[in-house]
């Protein structure tokens, strides 16, 4: 299958990537900086700003599917109305720009599967949430809203889309784990806030699975899950990787201090979130790592 892939260069894109080259798919690579991706991709790959406009007609030439996961970190730096404004514009413009490339293609894909997040949920407690729940409050969450809808426009030109709403990734490549281990391994990591906000985790494996699932099961559309099925809360998910580490938990880091420290982005790390995967599950996907500390060994080598 030929695919185009956009935000290739990021954690998950990377993944994908390297998962999907190696079962013979060719990848296509729509990038900001294409000399930085050429490594992901024996195939094309194009430079394409996605807030400035469509992509150019010659990068669909042969892709029967998509995978779309260009966005602004939510997590790079404090939340300015500047980098607020990136986020939401690579997201809901960029997606709005991809499927605007789709109108005049006489051949066009036959799937797209966007990345989307369990921040459309909100701050939820301690409320069991499935793909049914209904978006939440706040930045995130309009955010989420606001992307799925441009994807969902694909349908109008015939794409089955799927919504991959990824959870935390874990990883030793990048992402949220690398930024926990300096502190665990130094003896000084400790929960955040009150540790009671569930944290909706999941291997990287198995998110590169989610996606994988998404864009080969023919009777999945909509939005999909992309988190483990044992969830834990923060106090959890710190004494665990504590443990695994084989290092003291020490003093937790009070929700004002977060909030002093990240501005609005502790959002990110003080909302509750307690998401089931109950699409991946009933729709036949295996996880291979279905609980925390089998996978937090795998990723850490012990």
């Amino acid at each position: 299958m030929k695919l185009l892939v956009t935000g290739a260069t990021g954690l998950i894109g990377r993944a994908i990537c390297q998962r999907l080259a190696s079962e013979g798919h060719q990848i296509v690579v729509l990038s900001r900086r294409p000399e930085s991706a050429r490594f992901l991709s024996e195939g094309r790959v194009f430079g394409w700003n996605p807030e400035h406009g469509p992509p150019s007609a010659e990068v669909w030439d042969g892709v029967e599917a998509v995978i779309h996961l260009a966005g602004e970190s939510v997590a790079a730096s404090r939340w300015t109305d500047e980098q607020k404004r990136r986020i939401r514009d690579s997201r809901v413009r960029g997606t709005r720009h991809l499927v605007d490339g789709l109108i005049d293609l006489a051949d066009r894909p036959k799937v797209m599967v966007s990345a989307s997040a369990v921040g459309f949920y909100g701050d939820r407690g301690d409320e069991q949430i499935d793909e049914r729940s209904a978006n939440g409050e706040g930045f995130l969450c309009e955010v989420s809203e606001q992307w799925e809808r441009e994807a969902l426009r694909a349908r109008e030109f015939g794409l089955r889309v799927s919504l991959v709403r990824t959870g935390v990734v874990l990883s030793p490549n990048g992402g949220a784990l690398e930024k926990m281990l300096l502190p665990f391994k130094l003896g000084i990591g400790g929960r955040l806030g009150s540790g009671r906000q569930w944290f909706p985790w999941i291997h990287i494996d198995d998110i590169v699975g989610i996606f994988r699932h998404a864009l080969l099961t023919p009777e999945l559309s909509g939005p999909i899950n992309g988190v483990a099925p044992g969830i834990v809360n923060n106090k959890e998910f710190t004494e665990v990787l504590a443990n695994v580490l084989n290092r003291p938990v020490f003093f937790p880091v009070p929700e004002l201090a977060l909030k002093i420290l990240m501005g609005e982005m502790a959002e990110v790390v003080l909302s509750s979130q307690r998401v089931v995967p109950r699409v991946a599950l009933e729709s036949g996907y295996e996880f291979t790592y279905q609980m925390l500390r089998p996978a937090l060994k795998d990723l850490l080598g012990h």
